[in-house]
């Protein structure tokens, strides 16, 4: 079943008779933005960046929060705001650089290479933990997730005919970069941290429960070549999908428009711009 707003309201970058539109609403997502903070840092050059230029050490929710923002604004936002956020991002990224850790040299943080790898890190977990989770998705589903993806990777600046718009060309994209991928001090630096952030006060009180829960859940959720280069142990796969799903389930207790509420509801808004027609529903997932 697959819905449409009847006002002729702007429906954004991807619209409500898209993948995207309901899966990004699935509280496992929280989860998938984790991992591939994980597998994103197995690139040299993605891993120091981050840490050369980033403060997540001063604003540990920072950089999570940031990028789940930047999903969901493009998910659901009208097009016009769209645009003009991903405006400011290529700014930043085009105004920063990183030095490669193995030859010292100085390289641009926005470098195409640079930008699918994190891209296709960021999308592939998405779509590989909701699904573990238990939002069922066909092939013809997850292929057509990643086509639409191929839209927000054109708001970083890359050309959407470069990056994998299927599960076939995304499972070939990481075979071909396999080879770059390794752990280093950036890696593990990035390891320790989304393990145990610094949170101040009372929220620091709640990192051991984090750690366990929700850090090691969502490292153990990585394919297991990464967590083979990580080179950290990890929850066995049984005992990792069934915290995930528990996870879920408790998550999807809490009632939907309280959910939705974070990141700065940008679901919420959607429906109130294109009618509650197009509330975001696994049910109504276009069909193959």
């Amino acid at each position: 079943m697959s819905v449409a707003p009847s006002n002729g309201a702007d429906s954004g970058l991807v619209g409500p008779n898209s993948v995207t539109w309901h899966l990004h609403a699935d509280p496992a997502m929280w989860l998938g933005g984790i991992t591939s903070l994980f597998l994103q840092s197995l690139h040299p050059l993605a891993a120091a960046g981050v840490v050369q230029n980033s403060n997540f050490r001063e604003d540990p929710l920072g950089r999570l929060t940031r990028t789940a923002r930047f999903v969901a604004m493009s998910t659901y936002a009208p097009l016009e705001e769209v645009c003009a956020g991903a405006a400011k991002v290529r700014a930043v990224h085009r105004s920063l650089r990183g030095k490669d850790p193995a030859t010292g040299r100085t390289f641009r943080i926005d470098r195409p290479d640079l930008l699918l790898w994190v891209h296709c890190a960021e999308v592939s977990m998405f779509l590989s933990v909701v699904r573990r989770a238990g939002f069922r998705l066909t092939k013809s589903q997850a292929d057509r997730y990643f086509d639409e993806q191929r839209h927000s990777a054109a708001l970083v600046g890359l050309d959407p005919d470069e990056v994998p718009g299927s599960t076939e060309q995304m499972a070939a994209y990481f075979r071909g970069v396999r080879g770059e991928l390794r752990r280093g001090d950036e890696s593990e630096i990035v390891y320790q941290f989304l393990h145990k952030p610094p949170l101040p006060g009372v929220l620091g009180l709640g990192v051991p429960v984090y750690e366990q829960a929700v850090a090691h859940l969502a490292y153990s959720l990585l394919p297991r070549w990464a967590i083979g280069l990580h080179g950290h142990a990890a929850y066995s796969p049984a005992a990792s999908t069934a915290m995930l799903r528990t996870l879920r389930s408790a998550a999807l207790l809490v009632p939907a428009p309280i959910r939705w509420r974070s990141p700065h509801g940008y679901v919420p808004r959607a429906m109130r711009r294109l009618g509650a027609a197009v509330r975001p529903s696994a049910k109504s997932l276009p069909a193959d």
